[in-house]
């Protein structure tokens, strides 16, 4: 189980993490292929396990921007079925909305993937078991996660890129908010926003720590993000085996410098490679897809200059 394997290695005695962006023009592109041969790369030992997909469900979007896209969720689900996975489940407990049927209906996500009986858990409404954090930099001692979630051999965490209002961007790390029940924490996790929502995403990816993290940059979001922002015509899937790793590399594509996300800088201490160096980097480079994203007033400072580019 991912909540068992500890994830707290200190930056000097860390190997270097892989990470492949894939350029894609829409999501009609045949992005079975694309995500089954980069998963290829990576070589992940997923035979006969559970895998654990966890995208980013938030409230019902008609312009495609908010939610991780299905055509997406679809081609991962059938890459990893076709690795071996004994069952890939999907699931989320969407933060803003109790109505996660609702969601999941105005996706769409039925005619991607066909019924979802034995597929999609709500994890806003799952069984639960409380586990000990493994970190404590909130005030949160423990945490009440999902039976699903603890179940599952392999959890990949399936963002959108977006900017975020309160830290910055959220990406793969802050996308692991959805597996913390809203029956025990509230709408919109109205509980680890008290505890402060950056030290918390510490705690939760410390505790239950993605293996895995494919980010939807087709379409994105910019501005006045998670749910606010104007569409960001990306084109990118970024995939990795570190989602700190995975979460630089995406900060770089939207121009931002991934060491004055604060979150991301205390992330990188002991879950994950921030630093380029450390980043075995695949398929296209950064620089050839980096589409500078608009940002608040407030996180104009997380810009990266000319010289950095």
């Amino acid at each position: 189980m991912s909540y068992s394997n500890s994830r707290l290695t200190p930056s000097f005695n860390r190997p270097p993490s892989k990470v492949v962006i894939r350029r894609v023009a829409s999501y009609q592109d045949d992005l079975e292929w694309l995500v089954w041969e980069s998963l290829v790369e990576f070589q992940l030992q997923v035979r006969d396990k559970t895998v654990l997909i966890k995208p980013n469900f938030v409230e019902p979007d008609a312009q495609e921007v908010i939610n991780t896209h299905p055509a997406v969720i679809r081609a991962a689900r059938e890459a990893f079925l076709r690795l071996g996975a004994k069952a890939v489940i999907i699931g989320e407990g969407p933060g803003h909305e109790r109505d996660t049927e609702g969601i999941v209906e105005g996706l769409r996500l039925r005619d991607y993937v066909g019924a979802l009986e034995d597929v999609f858990v709500d994890l806003n409404t799952d069984e639960v078991s409380r586990v000990p954090t493994r970190t404590h930099a909130s005030r949160l001692k423990n945490l009440c996660l999902p039976k699903t979630v603890l179940g599952a051999d392999f959890v990949v965490s399936m963002p959108k890129m977006k900017t975020h209002h309160w830290v910055g961007v959220t990406l793969s790390l802050k996308n692991m908010f959805g597996v913390v029940p809203g029956n025990c924490y509230g709408w919109p996790k109205n509980i680890l926003h008290w505890a402060g929502i950056g030290r918390s995403i510490l705690d939760i990816n410390s505790t239950i720590a993605p293996d895995f993290a494919i980010v939807d940059g087709i379409v994105a979001m910019e501005g006045n993000g998670p749910i606010q922002g104007d569409q960001k015509a990306c084109g990118v899937l970024v995939l990795g085996n570190d989602p700190v790793a995975v979460d630089a590399t995406c900060a770089r594509i939207m121009g931002l410098a991934p060491e004055r996300i604060d979150y991301l800088k205390r992330a990188a201490l002991l879950l994950g490679n921030l630093q380029e160096e450390k980043v075995e980097q695949r398929g296209e480079s950064i620089a050839s897809v980096r589409n500078p994203f608009e940002v608040l007033p407030a996180f104009q400072r997380l810009r990266m200059q000319e010289g950095e580019i």
